[in-house]
């Protein structure tokens, strides 16, 4: 690791010291075992690049962080090239029909969640969700992932995926609307039935 005057450790230890946490970090956004293991070297060969420019203002695994988050970006705009976004004027049945008919209450209202703090605070609890995760389709899983997760506003996200606003609201939406469900089938409704 970097010492307390800011100094990055030798960069052939780098892979060793951060390439399992920068892998997960990775694959956790684009879902692809040798994408992410791409990705990860693009970041070690960029850090390698620019260590000279390492200020020591943050800890040497955040700015390598820092560094593939900027490459998944670049990933996800050379992806959108290449990938068309659905059109949002199909309409999603099963989302659909979590709403009454021509109205935006719900037909059936979720289930309350009891103790939502509880659940948190629980290792099984991120394991359902990450695989509610994986169960979206690619391009909402980045959207959620890159807002929710990453932090990126609107206008970053529209520019990293080469996508307008409307769009990426409608896949965030359904992202969030999809996750719920899922999570209160396989979460909150499991672990209520066991009480």
């Amino acid at each position: 690791m970097n010492d307390a005057h800011g100094k990055l450790s030798d960069p052939a230890t780098w892979l060793d010291q951060h390439g399992d946490s920068l892998y997960r970090f990775a694959l956790l956004r684009v879902r692809n075992p040798t994408t992410a293991e791409d990705l990860v070297q693009e970041t070690l060969l960029a850090a390698w690049r620019a260590k000279e420019n390492f200020a020591g203002q943050a800890t040497e695994r955040t700015w390598l962080i820092a560094i593939l988050k900027n490459k998944l970006i670049d990933h996800f705009r050379r992806n959108s090239r290449e990938t068309p976004l659905p059109d949002i004027a199909d309409t999603d049945d099963a989302i659909d029909a979590l709403f009454a008919e021509h109205t935006d209450h719900w037909a059936h209202p979720p289930t309350a969640w009891s103790r939502p703090d509880d659940a948190l605070e629980q290792a099984e609890f991120w394991r359902v969700f990450q695989d509610c995760l994986a169960g979206l389709p690619a391009r909402q899983a980045q959207v959620f992932t890159l807002t929710e997760v990453d932090g990126l506003s609107t206008e970053e996200l529209c520019k990293a995926l080469a996508a307008q606003p409307s769009n990426v609201w409608v896949m965030l939406h359904r992202a969030r609307l999809r996750l719920r469900e899922c999570l209160e089938q396989r979460w909150f409704g499991a672990t209520a039935e066991n009480r």
